[in-house]
This record gives structure tokens, C-alpha cells and sequence, in this order.
């Protein structure tokens, strides 16, 4: 049996978030079986499909799957340097090479002990993991901001367009009611295997399922023709509905890419971000229920079923008071979004430079 005190500190390659994005709560645990215990300051690395890049530094004790594989810095070996040497995406590369399997590829646990790490003295190790630290803790700061502003936005929604509190708890009379479809396009994306770059092209990424889930493109994300019409172009700060699959509504912070099918950019000519996006995510369960009774293995949503999600429409006062409380929150968190991808690649770009010792880092204080 798992022990109780397990249940919170439970990590599994399924709760562990691609491109080194840290845990989430466990949507589950096993009722039976063994767990591998970790404690506070080991690195966890997912080993399956090693590309995901899932990798956590432990700020607890608890309990993982035999999938997640857990290091302990030696006696003499900085438990942060450690981390950044895992997290560095030599590692992930070489974990992939020396991996065994195709469709699900696992990493070689004894293979992977094999791998080479720059011998530094202790307090070279500290002071080369100080940089990646500051900017991983800068990524935490607008993470936990942006969870409070998604509160914040969610419970003003709520107060406006459910439990009607500005007006005393009834639907004002001067308001209208409509549908998704009536406020926004829902345009879907291409079949990107017909658009591939040609050889003089300088290839965009698709976005595709995977990649809105994970919040960017990676290297092993496909590539489409830069020349597709320009509305399937995404840029950051667009809003995107998968409607197949994993359904999601979120805004789009990963740089320039081409819209694959099966996804939705939501826009509107009449209407501002911030109102069809709360909408679209209001229905977001419901959608999910409906997929989710489908007979197929990937369930979907349906264009109709937008026509019949209703939307509530605000007098233009109205719509002008909850606008100026809800366009700020969200634009701030696509800001905090974006920033924290800038964030994410100069730490992936300094890590191999700061882990072989080609950066000086003898004059920073420890």
C-alpha cells in the first residue's frame, strides 16, 4: 500500500513537466505497489522519452515511480550543480542516443551513469550554478504571479457573468445573449504534412497538440512553409483551442509557428481577447465531458457545439468595467509568459558554457 503521508509528494513521469517546467500535483497515485523515495535537494529525471526534458530538483521528501530516476549529489558534489549538469540538454541528448525502444524510448539507466560530467572543485560548482538558479527562481516569481492573476481573473469572471454580484445577483435587462460562435472565429489549422518548407525555406514550427500543452516548439517539433496564409501564422499572445485530443484554451507565448489542424486560433474583429477567451475557457469542461463520451479513442468538439454555448453579452458600459479589470490580468500574464521563455533559453544557453567552465565565474560571490 502507499503510505498517506506519500500522497502530496508523489511524482510520476506523468506529473512532471516537459522542457524542465518543474511538477505539478498528482492527478493520481497507485493504490498498490513500490515507490522510490527521494529526498530534499535530489534530482529527478523522467525516463521515459527523455526528449520531454522533464527534470526536478526536489524540495521536499516523498515518493516516485520506478519510471523517474532519482540522483543524489555525493559528499563532495554540490547538490544545485548536480541539477544544472542533468538539466543541461547534452544530457537529454545523450540519454535519447543511449535510449532503448522506438515508440516509447527509455534511457538506459547504466548507459546513463556513464555520462561525463567537467570535474570542478566544490566552489567552482557552486559558483557556476548561481546564474541558472537566479533565473530559475526569476521563472518561479512569474509563475506563482501568474497562478494568483488566473485566480484573480476567474473569480471576477465569475462575479460578472455567473453570480451577477455588481447587479444584486440578476442578469441586467440591457444585456444580450449569444453564442461562441457570435463572438469570435474559430479558425482551424492546416494539415502541415502538405506544407513543407521547400529547400531554399527557412522552416516555421508547427504548432501542434503537443506543443501548446508543453508552452513552445522544440527540436523536435516539425517544420511547415514560412509562405502558408498569414491567419495561420501564430504569434505570441494569440489565443489557441485544441478541440481534439487533449482539449485546452490557452494563449499562445512560444514564438512565431504554423497552426496545425485540429487546433482553433480564436479571434474577433468586435470583440477583445480577453472576453472570448474567458468564454471559451467557461465551456472548457463541458467540452471535455463531451469528448470524452465519445465512442472514438481521440474524442473531438464539434463546430455546432459552439453554436450552442452561450455567451452573455454586456451593455457597452458593462463590457468597458470588467474589460479594464480583466484585459490588464491577462495581458500581464502572456507578458510573464513570454519573458519566462526568454528566461528558459538564456539558461539553456549559458548552462553548457557555465557547466564545462568556459564561463569565468571565479569573481561571483557565494
Amino acid at each position: 500500500m502507499i503510505n498517506e503521508n506519500l500522497k502530496s509528494s508523489y511524482i510520476s513521469t506523468e506529473n512532471m513537466l516537459p522542457n524542465k517546467g518543474g511538477v505539478t500535483a498528482p492527478s493520481s497515485i497507485p493504490s498498490e505497489g513500490k515507490v522510490t523515495a527521494y529526498k530534499k535537494d535530489d534530482v529527478l529525471v523522467s525516463n521515459i522519452r527523455p526528449y520531454f526534458k522533464k527534470i526536478w530538483y526536489a524540495v521536499n521528501d516523498g515518493g516516485c515511480s520506478n519510471d523517474v530516476l532519482v540522483f543524489r549529489a555525493k559528499e563532495n558534489i554540490s547538490p544545485d550543480f548536480l541539477h544544472y549538469a542533468l538539466a543541461d540538454d547534452a544530457f537529454f541528448d545523450y540519454s535519447m542516443k543511449t535510449s532503448k525502444g522506438t515508440k516509447m524510448p527509455r534511457g538506459d539507466k547504466a548507459a546513463i551513469m556513464e555520462y561525463e560530467v567537467t570535474d570542478m572543485d566544490y566552489i567552482m560548482q557552486r559558483q557556476s550554478s548561481i546564474i541558472p538558479r537566479l533565473i530559475d527562481e526569476k521563472i518561479a516569481v512569474n509563475n506563482t504571479i501568474n497562478e494568483n492573476l488566473e485566480k484573480q481573473a476567474q473569480a471576477i469572471f465569475k462575479s460578472w457573468f455567473v453570480d451577477f454580484e455588481p447587479f444584486g445577483g440578476n442578469i441586467p435587462n440591457n444585456w444580450e445573449q449569444g453564442n461562441l460562435l457570435e463572438i469570435a472565429d474559430y479558425l482551424n489549422g492546416l494539415a502541415m504534412q502538405k506544407f513543407r518548407p521547400n529547400a531554399n525555406e527557412i522552416g516555421l514550427p508547427v504548432l501542434k497538440i503537443k506543443e501548446l500543452r508543453q508552452g513552445i516548439c522544440d527540436e523536435n517539433s516539425e517544420l511547415c512553409s514560412p509562405n502558408i496564409k498569414p491567419e495561420y501564422i501564430i504569434q505570441d499572445g494569440d489565443v489557441i483551442f485544441s478541440w481534439s485530443g487533449s482539449l485546452l484554451v490557452d494563449f499562445w507565448c512560444g514564438g512565431t509557428c504554423g497552426l496545425n489542424q485540429h487546433l482553433f486560433k480564436v479571434t474577433s474583429k468586435k470583440y477583445d481577447k480577453w472576453f472570448y477567451y474567458s468564454w471559451t475557457k467557461y465551456h472548457l469542461n463541458r467540452f471535455i465531458a463531451i469528448a470524452a463520451d465519445m465512442a472514438t479513442t481521440m474524442g473531438h468538439i464539434k463546430r455546432e457545439e459552439l453554436a450552442k454555448s452561450i455567451v452573455l453579452i454586456p451593455s457597452k458600459l458593462d463590457y468597458q468595467d470588467v474589460g479594464s479589470l480583466l484585459n490588464p490580468i491577462y495581458e500581464m500574464i502572456i507578458t510573464n509568459r513570454i519573458e519566462n521563455n526568454r528566461l528558459s533559453n538564456l539558461r539553456d544557453t549559458l548552462l553548457p558554457k557555465l557547466m564545462n567552465g568556459e564561463i569565468d565565474v571565479s569573481n561571483i560571490k557565494i
